[in-house]
């Protein structure tokens, strides 16, 4: 007797599908051998299984000659999704269930010694891996799957009620519906409670504007983590097609999702600087884990301290800035994670944060160049906007001046998201080269204040290109003029500013 019950694991942030077959050979001596690739964690199934099933009143077939197989083997399985199919197939191969009652049916899951059913990171991607007409999932985690196969999702509470329901000794476990996306907007970080800040205000109004990616260089207190947490307040909802690409990711990478199911809004995340390269960039040795970059995809990444996070790691997200993609490789495969997100950095002018103010740095001029290399050139020229920040006059925190609020500023940034997606791209950071000139043009004046620039080595090739983007993204919040001029340049220039980090100039 055969039992096959289809399933997935997860492969990046992609699911897999993968075939459960339990055989019982019907000779020789009584055993439970699992072929196919398993992982520790897949081998570990078989007492979880067992311990399910008899805690659950089934039989646990100690006396038979069973043989787990896993297809296809040349896939590395991991996680405990499988247990709930193996639990199924070797129910069908000892002949407590009929191969006829769990045909049409898939199933993902693991299972707790008291035969519940809990859920695993990645049921939306799972779910839509699995070919079968109705899928068997964790009730915890019904929403999740549901969101990719609406009408055909059973959330299972514990194996011994849904082995009733496929003996036809009681009902079937439900099923689900998908969550109704809420439409509720985001908890507002609200943006008027930063005041005394009129450049660091508008060089945030750019960035959400166009996408464009933002470095803050100023003493501590200043204001810069207050601005960089109110930046994902301005940016418009996702669009549905990010929203559920987001949505894989913080599943697969176990996050806990919104009650809606759908994440509707940008992302915004925040990793301390210890944090090494893998848990940045992705990878692992059991398998493929999204990191902070993949999960912050179509949101905001948030790096404070920057020059305190080691060289390697912020030289690891050069090809992502580039390629809206991540390509992980491991011994035991590759995957390709959507990595596309708006970086935000803050740092200090030096390591004391006062940035040679005289009397009051004790920074050495080693320290300072130590400080300085800590971040690569190739990494700052990537910064669309650079500006200083300086700590506000005291007579705006004290006085009763007000300043304009999020959803005034979040109004002109999704007019000009507006703009941009009638050009054919999701903001104005995200123009190709090939299409600036079309989509970005300049008129003499403009074309000669750029040029002036690279000569004076104030610029370079890619500078200039980040410079082009951001003075449209100008252009459009002042109503999309299509011709840029030497105004809109100029302002985009004020808006990358050489900047002296600990003493050195960077342009």
């Amino acid at each position: 007797m055969q039992g096959r019950i289809p399933s997935a694991v997860v492969d990046g942030i992609d699911g897999c599908p993968i075939t459960v077959e339990v055989v019982n050979t019907g000779v020789g001596t009584p055993r439970f051998v699992m072929v196919g690739s398993p992982d520790v964690t897949i081998r570990e199934s078989r007492d979880r299984v067992r311990a399910a099933l008899m805690s659950s009143g089934l039989k646990w077939p100690s006396t038979l000659p069973l043989t787990v197989n896993f297809a296809p083997t040349d896939v590395k399985k991991h996680g405990a999704g499988l247990d709930l199919p193996i639990a199924l197939a070797v129910l069908v191969a000892s002949k407590q269930l009929d191969s006829s009652q769990v045909a049409g049916f898939g199933a993902v899951g693991e299972l707790g010694l008291d035969g519940s059913i809990r859920p695993v990171p990645g049921l939306v991607s799972l779910a839509e891996a699995i070919a079968c007409d109705e899928l068997l999932v964790p009730l915890q985690g019904g929403g999740e799957a549901a969101l990719v196969r609406p009408g055909r999702v059973r959330g299972v509470d514990n194996i011994a009620d849904l082995v009733a329901g496929l003996l036809g000794e009681g009902p079937l476990p439900p099923l689900i519906e998908p969550p109704i996306p809420t439409g509720d907007p985001p908890r507002i970080s609200e943006f008027a409670d930063v005041r005394g800040q009129p450049m660091a205000r508008w060089a945030m109004e750019v960035a959400a504007a166009g996408g464009h990616h933002l470095l803050m260089v100023g003493p501590p207190g200043a204001g810069k983590t207050m601005l960089a947490s109110r930046l994902a307040s301005l940016l418009p909802p996702l669009e549905p097609a990010d929203a559920l690409v987001v949505t894989r990711i913080h599943s697969v990478a176990g996050l806990r999702l919104p009650g809606s199911g759908l994440n509707e809004h940008p992302p915004f995340r925040a990793p301390h600087h210890g944090m090494s390269e893998v848990a940045l960039i992705g990878g692992g040795s059991g398998f493929i884990r999204p990191g902070e970059i993949s999960v912050s995809h179509a949101g905001v990444l948030f790096l404070d301290e920057l020059g305190e996070f080691p060289q390697k790691v912020l030289d690891a997200l050069r090809q992502p800035l580039e390629e809206g993609v991540v390509r992980i490789s491991r011994a035991h495969g590759s995957a390709t994670v959507p990595a596309r997100f708006q970086m935000v950095g803050a740092m200090n002018p030096c390591p004391c944060g006062e940035g040679g103010a005289e009397g009051q740095c004790p920074c050495s001029p080693r320290d300072r160049v130590r400080y300085a290399k800590r971040v690569s050139g190739p990494i700052l020229d990537r910064f669309d906007l650079r500006i200083e920040v300086t700590p506000p006059d005291p007579a705006f925190l004290l006085g009763s001046s007000t300043e304009e609020t999020t959803a005034t500023v979040a109004k002109r940034v999704a007019a000009a998201r507006a703009i941009a997606r009638s050009r054919g791209v999701r903001a104005n950071a995200d123009i190709p080269d090939h299409r600036l000139e079309e989509l970005a043009p300049l008129d003499d004046r403009a074309t000669a204040c750029l040029q002036r620039a690279m000569v004076a080595g104030k610029l370079t090739a890619r500078g200039l290109r980040r410079v082009q983007r951001v003075a449209r993204t100008l252009a459009d919040l002042e109503g999309g003029h299509q011709v840029l001029t030497e105004a809109d340049v100029t302002a985009a220039m004020m808006l990358r500013v050489r900047l002296s980090i600990a003493g050195n100039v960077t342009a």
